[in-house]
């Protein structure tokens, strides 16, 4: 992987507008909501995102359940700062979580419920993520885990992608970090793969129509056909185990 592919900084001051148009995005907020089970506003609960980027998927955590703490841990500097002006009512730390470290004061083992969502594809040894972010959960903590799974784009390729995952393979790494894995399955047959086969289609063309412009909002193209799946990549329309999106809910022990 070169340099420039896994350049976060970059990436979200490039990406970051497009990424918050994604319907696949918006899928699998869905999806963590119902694997955190969390009932009422949250109360209680202290829920920690790993690698939490431009602060998107804590900025609707903290709308589903206001009465939860919320923290997240993300290596980018530029991430951390989007993050922080997008929900000012969490904390966010900058850090590299394949070195080891340790949490700083009250945050070693502060999380009752933790996300990794669209994470372990970027990282050569994912198993060491996952142990270093363990030490920010309380024993028992509930992880809810996505990752992408299916054929690889050119845009993936682009954005720093290692490579994709079965439920087989999510299972094996969950064990090996130290996890109790409950429940691992693929999810998102028919229209989830169809977007996703759209994106493989398009090829590199994909970076040029997200890139067009420097706000980092995707063409106006590219906007239209995201519409079109925010209707179609819903929960109850994509729920065969076939699906190319990995979903994984464990136990930190």
């Amino acid at each position: 992987m070169s340099k420039a592919t896994d350049n976060w900084d970059a990436h979200w001051e490039e990406y970051h507008r497009s990424a918050e148009e994604n319907p696949a995005q918006n899928y699998r907020r869905k999806l963590v909501f119902s694997l955190l089970g969390l009932a009422g506003n949250g109360e209680g609960a202290r829920i920690l995102d790993i690698g939490s980027g431009q602060g998107d998927m804590l900025a609707d955590v903290g709308r589903r359940y206001p009465g939860a703490g919320l923290m997240g841990v993300e290596l980018s500097h530029s991430g951390v700062a989007i993050a922080a002006r997008k929900v000012p009512s969490a904390l966010f730390v900058q850090r590299d979580l394949m070195q080891t470290g340790e949490p700083a004061g009250e945050a070693r083992g502060w999380a009752t419920h933790a996300i990794c969502s669209e994470v372990i594809e970027h990282v050569d040894d994912p198993a060491v993520l996952l142990r270093h972010a363990r030490a920010y959960m309380a024993k028992g903590c509930r992880l809810v885990l996505t990752a992408p799974g299916g054929p690889m784009s050119a845009f993936d390729k682009h954005i720093g992608h290692r490579r994709h995952w079965t439920p087989s393979d999510v299972r094996r790494l969950l064990v090996d970090a130290g996890y109790e894995a409950e429940r691992v399955s693929g999810m998102g047959f028919p229209f989830f793969n169809l977007y996703r086969c759209v994106v493989i289609l398009r090829g590199r063309r994909l970076i040029e129509d997200v890139s067009a412009t420097s706000s980092g909002a995707a063409s106006p193209a590219a906007r239209a056909a995201m519409a079109v799946f925010h209707r179609l990549i819903q929960p109850g329309l994509n729920s065969s185990s076939a699906g190319w999106q990995m979903t994984a809910l464990a136990k930190a022990l």
